[in-house]
């Protein structure tokens, strides 16, 4: 039985994998919280930069004097550009050392090093740890940077393409539906947020071909348009 909340996540739907996710989230963030020595810091002027290109990521030394720098965490948030109910999408955790102080500066620090020990993931889905390897492999979403502005731009100024892509969802939402919004937005395809009198459910509408650049959106966001209007029957939200 699905859970109020829980996503729709069929196998055969391809999206980002979890170190994806991650280099995602930081690649669009604009704040984070540090918490070292018992201090919680706001950080806000990060500006999408993604913050890993302002740290050294060191691998954990096995021994050593790990015990004499001081523990790190970097959280991070990410929220819905839209309004849709449960906005925090997921949350991310950068675990580790300081090598060298972490600095506060407009800029950022130039040289801080970390000691990475584990990357943590969290969504509705579950909770997942990524390695360095893992995570240094990985490749933030191109749409990352751009996501929030494309959807903001669909709903507010394409509401009724919104309704019409409920045409290639199914099994097709019935009566209790009481909104549908779009959620997220990656290489591989468009989620809606289908809001019900209780509960809500995530659907991912897959775009014909993965992306390897945000200029290619356009026609995938299209092909997807195109598809929902040969489909006969179209769903309507209640009035």
């Amino acid at each position: 039985m699905r859970m109020p909340g829980a996503p729709d996540t069929p196998d055969a739907v391809r999206r980002p994998t979890d170190a994806e996710r991650v280099r995602s989230v930081l690649a669009a963030a604009h704040s984070m919280t540090v918490v070292t020595d018992g201090l919680r810091s706001e950080v806000r002027h990060l500006d999408g930069t993604d913050p890993l290109g302002r740290l050294h990521l060191h691998p954990a030394e096995p021994g050593g004097h790990a015990g004499h720098r001081p523990a790190v965490r970097l959280e991070f948030t990410d929220v819905a550009p839209t309004p849709v109910r449960d906005r925090v999408r997921a949350r991310v955790t950068v675990l580790g050392r300081l090598l060298t102080p972490y600095g506060d500066g407009p800029d950022g620090p130039a040289s801080t090093c970390m000691e990475f020990e584990r990357a943590v993931l969290e969504t509705a889905e579950g909770r997942t740890c990524i390695g360095l390897d893992e995570l240094e492999a990985a490749r933030p979403d191109p749409l990352a940077p751009y996501e929030a502005g494309m959807l903001t731009h669909l709903l507010d100024d394409h509401a009724e393409l919104v309704t019409l892509l409920l045409r290639l969802v199914a099994p097709r939402p019935g009566t209790v539906l009481l909104r549908a919004l779009p959620l997220a937005m990656d290489r591989y395809g468009l989620t809606l947020r289908l809001e019900e009198r209780r509960g809500h459910r995530d659907v991912r509408l897959p775009f014909p071909s993965p992306l390897d650049d945000v200029e290619q959106s356009g026609v995938q966001i299209q092909a997807l348009f195109s598809a929902a209007r040969r489909r006969s029957h179209p769903n309507t939200l209640p009035a």
